[in-house]
């Protein structure tokens, strides 16, 4: 699939803002594309915070995809979901989701990259790439040369987006090593009151 180059993550509990806060800001910097994740609320306050946000990404034309809950992204007809390696299994999510759904799914290992080509999925998020604080519990780093080797062994077809303690910095060369998009949190987020500034900076530096 053709993702922007920008793949902004939300994270309520970073910004003190909601959801569909953030999917308006983030949208007034320039992002076109954006997942909404919560570790933190009861499943109920999530499906109540995403359907706040779709509200907003269909006015203002963003994509939405909905982290870890595939229940949660139909129920509000959000345009996709995001499965981790202990989610809902992403065959079984294209069977529940049909075709149109946009499908990603987490991995953390070279090998796990390639094996996930092979689902049916639409783009693969390999991380963290380098070190992250906004996860708790994270994976090892596996570096930029893991997204060169997973991008020379998988089908083109398949969108790889790198993750995991991107930075302004740091985006150029995960784009450059192979990834087709960047998954960023802290960068964007960290200064509610920049989201949208730094969003557009960020966007337009890497074109």
């Amino acid at each position: 699939m053709n993702l922007p180059k920008l793949y902004p993550i939300t994270d309520a509990r970073l910004t003190g803002l909601s959801h569909a806060e953030q999917v308006e800001r983030l949208r007034d910097g320039g992002a076109r594309f954006i997942q909404l994740r919560e570790k933190h609320l009861s499943p109920r306050e999530f499906y109540e915070a995403a359907d706040e946000a779709i509200t907003v990404a269909r006015e203002r034309g963003v994509r939405l995809i909905v982290n870890d809950r595939a229940d949660i992204a139909l129920a509000i007809g959000a345009d996709g979901v995001h499965l981790g390696q202990d989610d809902l299994d992403p065959a079984v999510a294209r069977r529940l989701l049909g075709e149109r759904f946009i499908i990603g799914y987490s991995t953390h290992n070279v090998a796990q990259a390639i094996e996930a080509a092979r689902l049916p999925i639409d783009y693969i998020a390999l991380g963290p790439i380098f070190p992250t604080r906004t996860k708790e519990n994270p994976a090892p780093t596996v570096g930029l040369e893991a997204l060169r080797r997973v991008r020379d062994r998988i089908d083109p077809s398949v969108a790889l987006v790198a993750i995991g303690g991107i930075t302004r910095d740091t985006a150029p060369a995960a784009l450059d090593a192979g990834a087709d998009s960047v998954a960023l949190i802290s960068a964007l987020l960290t200064a509610p009151e920049k989201i949208a500034e730094r969003t557009k900076e960020l966007r337009m530096s890497l074109g």
